[in-house]
């Protein structure tokens, strides 16, 4: 074989290899809610590193990634914030059948970034020595309807009504506090938890009994062998230590 018909052969070669790279790494878009923020992007960044698949997050409130979904939003997957959701796009049809799952259990708490200004009990919402409070949307987003549930318990939800700052989302609710407009704010514990730093400011864990748990599930929404692969690693025991570390309970485990 002379040489240039043996370059020829190698290129070829080399082209079918790249072809066929290119088919088994994929793309996939997944919504995810705003509570999760931290802890799938180290989960996506792992994902990414063992399977060669990319994957992209669209974050914010659950309520409007459903919304989304319903009017063609081109989604492989949803990490909602609630069970509610999910289930309706299995009931409605769209989502795939027997793709549903409890991926982790959402943990509120009442947090100001400065010290001393929550109490261990929470008492500083009936003291009122605040002038904001911020929650996320009751009616959008799930954090928001726990926030309602724990004011509610402690009977001082109409009394509260004139200091609130409602976010969209936790995400948005959660920067409310961060930055100072609301001195502090329900949120949940996976953003200010982090497994390699302590928790800044003051905060109050709130009791589980004083709201409904937050069951986040998810479930996929097109048929996609990539989309399939970041689910299951979700589930995996890797990515269920990392969710621990973020202050998740995990699904058959705690």
């Amino acid at each position: 074989m002379n040489a240039p018909a043996r370059l020829l052969m190698i290129l070829g070669a080399s082209m079918l290899m790249l072809g066929a790279g290119q088919t088994i790494a994929d793309e996939i878009h997944i919504a995810v809610a705003s509570n999760f923020t931290h802890t799938i992007k180290l989960l996506g960044t792992r994902f990414e590193a063992s399977s060669g698949h990319k994957v992209t997050f669209s974050f914010g409130s659950t309520g409007k990634h459903y919304a989304q979904i319903k009017h063609g939003a081109p989604f492989h997957a949803l990490f909602a914030a609630d069970v509610k959701r999910p289930e309706l796009l299995d009931k409605e049809g769209i989502a795939l059948p027997g793709s549903r799952f409890t991926y982790a259990i959402g943990k509120v708490v009442l947090w100001s970034p400065i010290k001393d200004v929550v109490d261990a009990q929470g008492k500083v919402l009936q003291d009122g020595t605040f002038r904001h409070l911020a929650i996320a949307s009751p009616k959008l987003a799930p954090y928001g309807r726990a926030a309602r549930q724990v004011l509610v318990q402690r009977g001082i939800w109409e009394a509260l009504q004139g200091r609130m700052v409602r976010g969209e989302n936790i995400g948005q609710t959660f920067q409310f506090v961060k930055s100072g407009n609301a001195e502090l704010g329900f949120i949940a514990l996976s953003q200010i938890k982090h497994p390699a730093r302590a928790i800044e400011g003051s905060v109050w864990a709130v009791p589980q009994s004083l709201y409904s748990p937050i069951e986040q599930q998810a479930v996929l929404l097109r048929e996609s062998d990539a989309a399939r692969a970041f689910l299951t690693f979700v589930r995996s025991d890797e990515s269920l230590e990392i969710m621990r570390g973020f202050g998740y309970a995990t699904p058959n485990v705690e």
